[in-house]
């Protein structure tokens, strides 16, 4: 795979966004991974719907949801939570992003 596409989706005030944010750049940077990342702020329902965020912080490679793997279906303009290791979070790990990454780019190949 060449350079993959990814963008981060956030909403101003989010707490956990900039922490996830830190933890893609490294996950990116430990991985070597060419990524050509954008970051997004969503500033209403309206953009919200149009670009398919599911909550701040969302995460997507090639257009598809970091968590799901999937093209993002509905939106929702609020804070996201993720269940990881059975704990539920707004903060992606950098382990996590990892992971997903990984097998993303796999699956994408």
């Amino acid at each position: 795979m060449g350079t993959m596409n990814i963008t981060f989706l956030y909403f101003n005030g989010c707490p956990n966004s900039e922490p996830t944010l830190e933890n893609l750049k490294t996950a990116l940077a430990e991985l070597n991974f060419d990524a050509d990342l954008s970051i997004i702020e969503v500033k209403d329902p309206q953009q919200a719907a149009s670009l398919g965020f599911l909550g701040s912080p969302s995460i997507l490679v090639e257009g598809r949801d970091l968590e799901t793997g999937r093209p993002p279906a509905g939106s929702a303009f609020s804070c996201r939570i993720y269940e990881i290791e059975g704990r539920r979070t707004g903060r992606l790990p950098k382990d996590y992003i990892k992971a997903r990454l990984q097998s993303l780019a796999q699956t994408l190949g």
